[in-house]
């Protein structure tokens, strides 16, 4: 496989497992064409053509120094200098894979989070408040990221001649996928009964080893579940926390996330949703996991760093 094939890989698997379903996600894009060609010429110079192709903006490409086929990757869920560093010691290593954004994916986060409006309209929220109460998160989350040094990573890569890319949202999406199928193949009744279900999950399993098991931050073991929602495990980052009112008005019981501030579970609280933390490395390792099987089929060999656990479902 070349860098390229893997990135459209990586897109492909994200729309299939889009809780829009590809065709949201193929009309995102179109919407996105149509008002590209109302713009100026000047304006169209300005504009970021990716956004054209790539409906995950937080997801790159960001160096390539060989055209050539991939056959070992390192793949971290945090890629930081260090690990670039890592990739060079340990030499043979083909392409850098992260997971968290990086680069100009990085500065575009909050470009992917209009798709937990439609996870949460997905959960019987009205799509207009869901919009209304994202769209303050977002534009917080967008001011929050611009500050940052983005071209950290980035630049150490260019200047070792190491090629880089990350997937966060479409392995997100995968996580959120096999989470969502996982748990609705079960009967549970009780919280408890939702955590050990997720302990039979192998990466949930590992995190249980080093103290990061999946765990009950709003509720107690023996509270009933309710119907249960996978909410807040995609969509670059977490939501707004006055939606946990708006959800527990629509029927959800329980939330499945990867971790949580505590602002957002005073909000969880209030409402009474109950709030289930999967784990944060361990959700995006198994989202990982998902695409990375699809390279191993490949012949590609996977290097493991930097709080990636791999398991193999090949």
């Amino acid at each position: 496989m070349t860098i390229q094939e893997i990135q459209n890989l990586s897109i492909k698997m994200g729309m299939e497992s889009d809780f829009r379903g590809k065709e949201g996600v193929q009309k995102l894009l179109d919407n996105k064409k149509s008002a590209f060609l109302k713009l100026s010429l000047k304006e169209q110079e300005e504009f970021d053509k990716e956004a054209l192709e790539n409906p995950y903006l937080d997801s790159g490409v960001y160096n390539i120094s060989e055209n050539k086929e991939i056959k070992r990757v390192l793949v971290g869920i945090d890629i930081g200098p260090e690990e670039i560093l890592l990739a060079r010691e340990l030499g043979n290593i083909d392409l850098v894979i992260a997971h968290h954004p990086i680069g100009k994916g990085l500065a575009q986060l909050a470009d992917v989070m209009d798709l937990q409006c439609d996870v949460y309209n997905y959960y019987g929220v009205p799509i207009n408040v869901a919009e209304g109460l994202m769209r303050e998160r977002i534009s917080e989350v967008a001011r929050g990221v611009n500050a940052s040094n983005h071209q950290r990573t980035v630049d150490t890569a260019r200047l070792l001649n190491i090629n880089l890319m990350n997937s966060h949202t479409p392995t997100d999406n995968l996580a959120a996928q096999f989470l969502k199928k996982h748990i609705e193949s079960k009967k549970l009744e009780k919280v408890q009964d939702v955590i050990n279900a997720l302990k039979e999950i192998p990466e949930y399993k590992e995190a249980m080893k080093i103290g990061v098991g999946p765990k009950i931050f709003v509720g107690a073991p023996d509270h009933r579940c309710g119907k249960i929602a996978l909410s807040e495990i995609t969509g670059g980052t977490e939501g707004s926390p006055k939606l946990y009112e708006k959800i527990a008005q629509a029927g959800i019981g329980t939330v499945i996330g990867m971790h949580i501030s505590e602002e957002h579970k005073k909000e969880a609280t209030a409402a009474h949703i109950n709030i289930v933390i999967a784990g944060h490395m361990s959700s995006d390792s198994l989202g990982v996991n998902l695409l990375m099987d699809e390279l191993q089929k490949q012949g590609v060999e996977i290097v493991a760093c930097s709080g990636f656990t791999r398991v193999s479902r090949v």
